[in-house]
């Protein structure tokens, strides 16, 4: 109901149904996860990689230094190894290490905060470089020698990628 001034009044009745609904999505939101067999682990992996992601971006301009993992400098694997320490999980120190130790996907069903593993050959021992997805084809990495830990777009379609459990 309406007053001449367009001041509108719902009845109680329709108060009532939109408190209904509201509850039966809460209760639908913590039911789903139990429902469904690895959803809890999904967010939970979004989560991390999410924070895996603020903390490499929070390193912009840390210079590079080979073999380094922070805090202050990075080598490629360095950082990834940082990043995800931050987050809460343990990466082993190399890319190829670190490729091996992901949970292998498409370029189709990559995310942000998955790792992005550059390679040479076939086989997980010829990835040479590896920097996290940050969306829109683009990767935060330490690049090499004179640099410094910066976002760029994916140069490259010699590329894996890996999810980080």
């Amino acid at each position: 109901m309406c007053t001449p001034n367009r001041i509108c009044f719902r009845p109680a009745a329709s108060r009532l149904s939109r408190l209904g609904a509201a509850s039966l999505l809460t209760a639908a939101a913590v039911a789903v996860p139990s429902l469904l067999p690895g959803a809890a682990q999904r967010a939970d992996a979004a989560t991390l990689a999410a924070k895996a992601l603020s903390v490499a971006a929070s390193k912009k301009g840390s210079p590079y230094q080979w073999g380094a993992s922070g805090p202050s400098r990075f080598d490629c694997s360095g950082l990834t190894l940082y990043s995800f320490k931050r987050a809460g999980k343990q990466l082993p120190r190399t890319a190829a290490a670190q490729y091996n130790g992901t949970t292998h996907i498409s370029a189709g069903s990559r995310r942000v905060g998955d790792l992005v593993f550059f390679h040479s050959g076939s086989s997980g021992s010829s990835v040479y470089h590896v920097g996290i997805y940050a969306g829109g084809g683009n990767i935060w990495h330490a690049p090499k020698t004179g640099t410094t830990v910066r976002l760029e777009h994916i140069w490259s379609s010699a590329v894996w990628y890996g999810r980080v459990n």
